[in-house]
């Protein structure tokens, strides 16, 4: 159990966030959007004006950035967004690949999307989407996969910008927040 807490405010809300190790050296605040309707919906509405006139469709990351993704295309009007699996489903034929390496993943992943969203995404100017961007692992694995599959990249964005990347002006977001030191 967390004994020590960062305090976001971002959208117009505010949470007290649990502050975990991932190493002997280093810690985040956990940020979950999951099940937080109010702060998924404050979160997509602050990014909507944000947002690049000129997307088409928005591409995330399973999971974490699963509903900022669908609320976010709910409020830009658009009828689907792209969701990046984490590993091959039956459903998916000929599935696109790319490998990342994330914060709060250990070693590698890769990322998938099946041909159906591949058609979605080529040619379409797409908007990147996650939670959090801290290193920037998953943002480069989400850009790889839609260039390859033909789509043009028009932004970066997520909710929270973590440890450097807040320093970024390439990247869309809403709050910072820091990295910790592990205790």
């Amino acid at each position: 159990m967390a004994t020590r807490f960062h305090e976001l405010k971002i959208a117009g809300c505010t949470r007290q966030l649990p502050i975990l190790n991932l190493s002997e050296t280093e810690a985040i605040a956990a940020f979950v959007m999951l099940g937080d309707v109010e702060l998924t919906e404050s979160c997509a509405k602050a990014l909507a004006e944000k947002a690049p006139k000129e997307t088409e469709i928005i591409m995330t990351a399973e999971t974490k950035g699963i509903p900022l993704a669908e609320e976010l295309s709910r409020i830009m009007g658009f009828p689907r967004y792209v969701t990046a699996r984490k590993s091959v489903k039956a459903y998916m034929e000929n599935p696109l690949c790319v490998e990342d390496r994330s914060i709060t993943t250990k070693g590698k992943q890769k990322l998938y999307i099946m041909q159906e969203d591949v058609e979605r995404v080529r040619g379409k100017h797409v908007l990147l989407l996650d939670d959090v961007i801290s290193r920037g692992g998953s943002m480069k694995a989400l850009r790889g996969l839609a260039e390859a599959a033909g789509g043009i990249v028009v932004g970066e964005a997520a909710a929270v910008a973590e440890g450097d990347a807040a320093k970024r002006t390439d990247i869309i977001f809403l709050a910072s927040m820091p990295l910790f030191t592990a205790e």
